[in-house]
């Protein structure tokens, strides 16, 4: 198949090498610059696990370019929009700005693929109803190109295992039964190894595949904040949320994944979607039905500050001049992702009061140095550590939950960590002479 990619951010530049390298030609489209020229020479511009050996080798296949002109995408029949769908900067609803200008860039250009009629995919996250005004700009463009919609479910730290290997593949699919057999036809050839290899394949109409994400989301945030609330009651009762967490996820019904407290969600998918979720429903007349997801917001969001003031107890009741490491700054490991990330959002608050706070983070220093010029960035856990009278870990990297609490012990000034992913063994801290917190666990 000849497809193009329209957005190359984490979703698009995965989604296109790894169609490439499946055996597809691909055309990835942006109008960032400077993003096309790093993507041309194999330069990934985020952090992902093997994003980047897929990128070479795709380009060396000579089946994956990049482009700023959309003009390119005249000759190719596939049509993959991957923009970003941010919150609003003015409310809790989507900004569709570039969904639409994407489609608009791409409508002089559809319908003149050689190979047959052209179908456009939504894979970006977008409100129920976005699919179906998006078909109405293409009749209204008098285009005759087909619309379905086929939303990503990607983790960051492993979007390319996920984009080839999914758990499951979802299509909305048009009301008309002949245009939607022609797109599932289209979709099924892009997704033919996939399919192959025995992955479920889901499908419905445009707003069911809209909601789909977003509902998924939703309920995996809830789940995250459900055992973050109950660790706050075990802060107030003397109980081991760790503890409760391992008797519930032996039920098969509810399966032990995303049951570990700590400082609550983050990134660039479940605070925005579970909000936009709830605008859209407000706006269609079904506010009451989403509104739990207030508290699971609220939940997620007073995880973050109180770590702030257990830290502000630990050090006895003032942050002014006290050093205070933070270890971790992406929203989570493996990625170099810092939107919406609870360990920075508690750097940032620690700084704002008067501490001389130091962020170390395997991948994302660059980002935090950038973002939050008044931080301090060190190399390594050691070094942020150097003379500090706390530590936080609130990313949990593989080297954070590694480290020898004998051997940090040596460089702190006053021993006092709080532990916000509840990844270390708290007696062998605690042994080593740490008075040691963590998230609902004695």
């Amino acid at each position: 198949m000849r497809i193009t990619t329209v957005g190359c951010g984490y979703l698009g530049a995965v989604y296109a090498a790894s169609m490439a390298s499946i055996g597809h030609e691909v055309l990835g489209l942006d109008v960032d610059q400077k993003k096309i020229d790093d993507l041309k020479k194999g330069i990934a511009p985020f952090h992902e696990p093997g994003f980047e050996k897929v990128l070479t080798e795709a380009l060396a296949s000579g089946r994956l370019r990049f482009s700023t002109d959309y003009a390119d995408a005249a000759d190719y029949q596939v049509h993959v929009i991957c923009v970003g769908t941010p919150q609003q900067i003015n409310g809790s609803g989507a900004d569709l700005t570039y969904v639409h200008a994407a489609v608009d860039a791409l409508i002089p250009h559809l319908d003149k693929c050689p190979d047959g009629r052209s179908l456009l995919v939504g894979r970006s996250t977008v409100p129920v109803g976005t699919a179906q005004i998006l078909a109405q700009k293409l009749k209204d463009a008098g285009t005759d190109t087909l619309l379905a919609w086929n939303p990503e479910f990607l983790r960051e730290g492993f979007a390319v295992k996920d984009t080839l290997y999914p758990d499951r593949i979802v299509y909305g699919l048009p009301d008309d039964g002949a245009e939607a057999a022609e797109a599932k036809a289209l979709l099924d050839e892009v997704y033919e190894p996939m399919l192959k290899a025995d992955t479920p394949l889901v499908t419905g109409n445009y707003p069911t595949a809209e909601l789909v994400k977003v509902s998924a989301n939703s309920f995996l945030a809830t789940k995250i904040s459900f055992i973050n609330a109950v660790a706050e009651v075990c802060e107030a009762t003397g109980g081991d949320v760790s503890v409760i967490a391992e008797a519930i996820g032996l039920d098969d019904r509810i399966g032990p994944k995303f049951l570990r407290a700590g400082v609550g969600f983050g990134g660039g998918c479940l605070p925005k979607d579970i909000r936009a979720f709830m605008a859209r429903a407000g706006e269609l007349g079904a506010g009451e039905a989403l509104s739990f997801l207030r508290e699971v917001d609220m939940v997620n969001n007073r995880r973050r500050d109180h770590v702030v003031n257990l830290s502000r107890e630990m050090l006895g009741g003032s942050f002014t001049g006290k050093k205070i490491a933070v270890l971790g700054a992406a929203f989570k490991p493996d990625s170099d992702d810092t939107r919406q990330s609870p360990a920075l959002y508690v750097a940032s608050k620690l700084s704002g009061r008067g501490a001389d706070v130091t962020v170390t983070d395997p991948a994302a220093n660059e980002r935090v140095k950038t973002e939050r010029p008044n931080l301090k960035v060190a190399k390594d856990a050691f070094e942020a550590a150097k003379d500090a009278e706390l530590v936080l870990l609130l990313t949990e990297w593989d080297e954070f939950k590694q480290l020898d609490p004998v051997a940090l012990k040596e460089v702190v000034a006053e021993a006092r960590f709080i532990d916000g992913r509840n990844v270390l063994n708290p007696a062998a801290w605690r042994e080593a002479g740490w008075d040691y917190r963590s998230m609902g666990r004695p």
